[in-house]
């Protein structure tokens, strides 16, 4: 279910209805009976294996101590390879392209998933996420909503920008990358999960922005097409306090019980965000492309 191909993209077609609906399908969808059962289906199997993900990456999920910590235990246990060392260092225009395909599938509905918790939250920690909403929103500012500024990216690399354009030509893993937080956004009992998945993207993001942006300085494009990037590089140097000390601890010492579930979402982008990565590494090594049925991309 996790990194199959049907199951991602039925998932992340049922959760496009509670976003921003499809071309000639009704609105009335959404509340569907019949599809929420589906979904239900999908979801149980997404979890129960997040769950086993999650437990594997670093022991049981069981007593938090300090969730701070925690969360900065989740990141120092993390392995794999690098992807955006790669694609700084050695990675090609096409490389880049087909990684922007990837992350157009979340980073062009940026902020989004996030947003289902503000009403969830009250006091301290939901400030603390309306401060970080606010930035990825671009202070009211279409222009610099970060979702759009991704746009500007994917159109500077001569792709598509409009949501859901690459949907054919993605592998299940992609799509888990986004159904993960959709998922915990989506059920309030998963709070402390999504609130654990934004601090855990907060506090690694900084580095890798870097570097994407360094890559693409490589590769010859010009400032527009790094923008995305380099505001990350500044917004997330400052996110990464506020979501773990102002967010996750704030929420935390509201409601203890939490704790768990917060490392449990951090747990589980870790692993799903650390496979899709591989799975285009390890494609771009064996002179592949890492899209579904596509011929080799240039090395």
């Amino acid at each position: 279910m996790l990194y199959g191909e049907d199951g991602p993209l039925a998932l992340y077609c049922l959760y496009g209805l509670h976003y921003r609906g499809f071309a000639e399908v009704d609105d009335d969808w959404e509340w569907e009976p019949s599809l929420l059962a589906v979904r239900r289906r999908l979801e149980t199997a997404l979890l129960a294996r997040l769950r086993e993900e999650a437990g594997g990456a670093v022991g049981d999920v069981g007593d938090v101590g300090d969730v701070g910590d925690a969360l900065r235990e989740v990141i120092a246990c993390a392995g794999g390879r690098s992807l955006p060392r790669r694609l700084a260092t050695t990675g090609t225009l096409d490389q880049f392209r087909e990684y922007a395909m990837h992350r157009s599938l979340l980073q062009l509905i940026e902020a989004d998933p996030h947003t289902w918790a503000i009403p969830r939250l009250t006091g301290a920690p939901k400030a603390a996420l309306v401060e970080i909403q606010a930035d990825e929103y671009g202070y009211g500012v279409e222009r610099d909503m970060h979702q759009n500024l991704f746009a500007v990216t994917l159109r500077a690399l001569e792709l598509d920008a409009r949501p859901g354009s690459y949907l054919d030509r993605l592998p299940g893993h992609a799509f888990a990358t986004v159904n993960v937080p959709s998922l915990f956004g989506l059920h309030r009992r998963l709070r402390g999960a999504l609130v654990g998945h934004l601090a855990l993207f907060e506090m690694t993001s900084v580095e890798p922005m870097g570097a994407y942006a360094a890559a693409l300085r490589r590769l010859g494009l010009a400032a527009g097409a790094r923008h995305f990037f380099e505001v990350h590089v500044v917004a997330d140097a400052h996110h990464r306090t506020v979501a773990v000390r102002d967010l996750a601890e704030t929420l935390v010492a509201q409601d203890p019980v939490l704790a768990a579930d917060v490392v449990f979402g951090a747990l589980a982008t870790t692993a799903v965000e650390g496979h899709c990565a591989e799975a285009i590494l390890t494609a771009w090594d064996e002179g592949l492309s890492s899209l579904s049925g596509q011929p080799p991309a240039p090395r």
